[in-house]
């Protein structure tokens, strides 16, 4: 399993902003958006990638994974 798939990828309807929103809690602060909820979904996974590698690269350990735990907590 690659790294990237331990961190939950949450794509969502803004109505504030009228567009998707792509976000991956405790790795990536920020996200995408767009009216595609399709392509913010590959672009985030794009992102999450990104990040992993980041902190490899760093020498930084990784966030705790967030796949598969109740984020609402």
């Amino acid at each position: 399993m690659k790294d990237s798939a331990r961190y939950a990828k949450i794509v969502e309807w803004s109505e504030e902003d009228q567009c998707y929103v792509g976000s991956s809690p405790g790795l990536v602060f920020g996200g995408c958006h767009g009216p595609d909820e399709k392509a913010v979904f590959n672009e985030l996974c794009e992102i999450v990638e990104e990040a992993v590698s980041l902190y490899r690269r760093d020498g930084k350990p990784l966030p705790p994974p967030t796949s598969g735990r109740d984020l609402a907590k």
